[in-house]
């Protein structure tokens, strides 16, 4: 008896680890530190409590839903890279299905709890930097384009403005300044992972990691900028 109920709650535990491992974790954490950063610059006295705490949570549920679908969208090509191949939907542990469900319904509370607990501006801007990641950055421009991280950059750029506007309730050209900052930084940060992953993903490629010339060749092989210190490969990885 003892034995079944060990092994059921094994199971439990292991399910929820499934769905916690869609939500990027380290990544959505990274994301709400930023927030809280424009929160704290954008009220440097005491910051007003609904807000800042039901701005952190809707933000990261939205946020955790965005990486949810990356996971869905991504499901083919994770099952052909060693780094990537064990996540729940390529290993088989939870169907697509589960996972849009699991993905859909984060977005839903997420975006609720901003409408109602903190403001619309707040909402919509995170539901349109959910949608630049998980639709546009993800299902089109990561196939489509060498330039994607520039241009959909800006989705991964957006926290500290959103942490801004759920205290404010406005925007402001020093909120504007701090997406700015992260922007800029994040494509030396995605072309150095992407020297690394060429030694992992030799055989599976997105068209977005090679230039035009090298689409046309039946053995694609990556085109990268390998400028940045090593610094940026150990973060990646931490991240992983």
């Amino acid at each position: 008896m003892s034995k079944s109920i060990s092994l059921s709650s094994s199971g439990e535990r292991s399910k929820f680890q499934h769905y916690f491992t869609l939500t990027k974790p380290k990544v959505v954490a990274l994301m709400l530190l930023t927030a809280l950063v424009g929160m704290c610059l954008a009220v440097p006295a005491q910051l007003p409590l609904q807000q800042a705490v039901l701005g952190v949570l809707g933000i990261g549920l939205m946020a955790s839903s965005a990486a949810a679908y990356n996971h869905l969208i991504d499901r083919r090509i994770d099952s052909l890279m060693a780094r990537t191949y064990r996540r729940p939907l390529p290993s088989g542990d939870l169907s697509p299905v589960k996972v849009f469900l699991f993905a859909s319904a984060l977005a839903v509370v997420g975006f609720a709890i901003l409408i109602t607990g903190v403001n619309a501006l707040t909402a919509y801007l995170t539901m349109a930097s959910m949608l630049g990641y998980a639709v546009v950055y993800t299902l089109y421009l990561k196939r489509a384009t060498p330039q994607n991280i520039v241009i959909a950059g800006i989705a991964g750029a957006m926290p500290p403005l959103l942490g801004w506007t759920a205290v404010t309730g406005e925007l402001h050209s020093n909120a504007w300044l701090l997406v700015m900052i992260i922007f800029i930084w994040t494509p030396p940060h995605f072309w150095r992972w992407l020297s690394i992953a060429k030694k992992i993903m030799p055989k599976q490629t997105y068209p977005c990691c090679l230039s035009p010339t090298e689409r046309n060749t039946p053995k694609p092989r990556f085109s990268c900028t390998p400028s940045c210190s090593r610094l940026f490969a150990c973060f990646q990885c931490w991240l992983e």
